[in-house]
């Protein structure tokens, strides 16, 4: 009696390592393509987070220009008399060596010493004296600090030190009104005639990521200035 032989062929076996060798690859392209997916959002995460801390630490102390006290006359007793001048040029923009330069109230209480410390009663009197300076009984203390940020080998420093890495380009153009005396902005320029011209300032920033993973990308942030520049 002849027996029938059962099981699987050469061929057949060829064809189940083949499908399953095809199987085996989809799942490997799929957990490949999810990780690339994960990395790619992870940059663009990390440059939209450099760049909301720069910008916005950034325009919160330019809003803070020009706040030198409760009194708009404020007497330079300062220890290099330099007080008057930076009141002055309080917000400036150099292209050429791209720094912007900012002098500004104190935000938040950073800690350390301040450039300047304004003096005042409110009423009569307001003095400017270089650092730290206690007030009076009868007077409020508030601590002006002279900020330079500069665009520099792809980073933004303050101070000289890095505080934003991976930035590919980085611009400052001011809103300008026709006279010291209007409040309107009538035009955009990175060179205004004069500091009391200056009412808002729009800061473009574009950030490039390290791996080559996403495309750059420009953020931008348009900052009212609340105090008038004189």
């Amino acid at each position: 009696m002849k027996h029938r032989a059962r099981g699987f062929g050469l061929i057949e076996i060829m064809i189940s390592l083949l499908l399953g060798l095809l199987i085996v690859a989809g799942v490997i392209q799929i957990f490949i393509s999810a990780k690339n997916t994960y990395l790619s959002q992870n940059a663009s995460a990390v440059m939209q987070e450099d760049a909301r801390f720069i910008l916005t630490k950034m325009a919160q102390e330019i809003r803070m220009v020009g706040m030198f006290g409760c009194l708009e006359n404020v007497d330079d007793a300062s220890a290099k008399g330099d007080f008057k001048a930076a009141k002055i040029t309080s917000i400036q923009w150099d292209s050429a060596t791209t720094k912007l330069t900012l002098v500004t109230a104190d935000v938040g209480n950073n800690g350390g010493v301040p450039t300047w410390t304004v003096l005042s009663d409110c009423k009569a009197a307001a003095t400017a004296t270089s650092g730290a300076a206690t007030p009076s009984s009868t007077q409020i203390a508030f601590p002006i600090r002279q900020l330079v940020y500069q665009f520099s080998n792809n980073q933004i420093l303050l101070g000289g030190a890095a505080i934003v890495s991976n930035v590919n380009k980085f611009t400052v153009i001011f809103g300008t009104a026709n006279t010291a005396f209007d409040t309107t902005v009538t035009g955009y320029t990175a060179t205004p005639a004069s500091t009391n011209l200056i009412r808002s300032v729009r800061l473009t920033l574009e950030m490039t990521d390290s791996t080559g993973r996403v495309k750059n990308q420009t953020f931008s942030v348009l900052t009212a200035l609340r105090n008038r520049l004189y």
